[in-house]
C-alpha cells in the first residue's frame, strides 16, 4: 500500500500524540523492570538491576553486630535491611521502609511465611483509600506484595508489618510504605530462603554507620532451594 503525503503526516502527528502521552514519570518507572520471570508458575516482571543504584543492590559487607548470627537488623534510617552472618559479615539489602506517620522499631520473629500471598488491605488502609479492594489474589500483577512475604509477630501477636516484595523497585532506598518493608522482588525471594520459621527480627532507628563503603561490599548470589 502507498501512503499519500497527508497520510503520512497524519499518521506521523499521530505518533507524535503517543509518545506526549508517555509522560517522563512512566518512562522512568518503566525502567526499572525488564524481561519476564517464572516463579513457582507465577510469571512477573524482573527487576532491571543495570537501572538500579549498585548501593540498592544485594551484598555481602562487613558488619559488626552484637546480635546472633542469623538474626535479621533492619536500619530505617538508611534503608537497609541485613542478614547477620558468619566473620563478622552480613548479607546487606537495600529496602524501602515506612512513610512518616507509619514508622515503627522493635523486636520481632518471623513466624509465617508465604510463597505469592493474597493481600488484604487493613481496615484502617481502606478508610484512607476506599477504592482499595477487600483483598487481591496472590499472583496477580496489581499485588503490592510480590512473590514473598515474611510475617512480624511480637509474642505471637501479629504486629500487621511484614517483609515483602514490591510492584515498585523506585521505591526501594526511600521512605514510601505504611510500615512494612519492601524488597525487590528478587531479593525477596532470596529471603525468604534464607530465614526460616522463628527467625528473630530487630529494628532499629540507624546503625548503618557501622557498614562499609558500596566499594567494599560483595555481590551475593541467590541460594538454590
Amino acid at each position: 500500500m502507498v501512503w499519500t503525503r497527508r497520510e503520512t503526516m497524519l499518521g506521523g502527528l499521530a505518533l507524535l500524540g503517543a509518545n506526549a502521552l508517555q509522560s517522563p514519570a512512566l518512562a522512568k518507572a518503566t525502567a526499572y523492570f525488564s524481561g519476564p520471570a517464572v516463579d513457582n508458575g507465577v510469571t512477573y516482571r524482573s527487576t532491571n538491576f543495570a537501572n538500579i543504584d549498585r548501593k540498592w543492590q544485594r551484598q555481602v559487607v562487613k558488619y559488626f553486630s552484637s546480635e546472633p548470627i542469623g538474626t535479621v537488623v533492619v536500619d530505617t534510617r538508611h534503608h537497609f535491611l541485613y542478614l547477620i552472618m558468619e566473620n563478622k559479615t552480613a548479607i546487606r539489602y537495600g529496602v524501602g521502609v515506612g512513610k512518616e506517620g507509619f514508622k515503627w522499631y522493635g523486636r520481632a520473629t518471623i513466624d509465617r511465611k508465604s510463597l505469592w500471598p493474597r493481600w488484604t488491605p487493613p481496615p484502617e488502609m481502606r478508610e484512607r483509600h476506599p477504592e482499595l479492594p477487600e483483598f487481591v489474589e496472590g499472583g496477580s500483577p496489581k499485588n503490592p506484595l510480590g512473590p514473598r512475604a515474611m510475617y512480624l509477630l511480637r509474642d505471637g501477636v501479629d504486629t500487621g508489618y511484614r517483609f515483602h516484595g514490591t510492584l515498585e523497585p523506585g521505591s526501594i532506598g526511600k521512605d514510601a510504605s505504611s510500615g512494612c518493608i519492601r524488597m525487590f522482588n528478587e531479593d525477596a525471594i532470596d529471603l525468604y530462603q534464607r530465614c526460616p520459621i522463628g527467625t528473630a527480627v530487630q529494628v532499629l532507628p540507624h546503625i548503618a554507620e557501622k557498614a562499609p563503603e558500596v566499594s567494599q561490599a560483595t555481590p551475593v548470589a541467590t541460594p538454590v532451594e
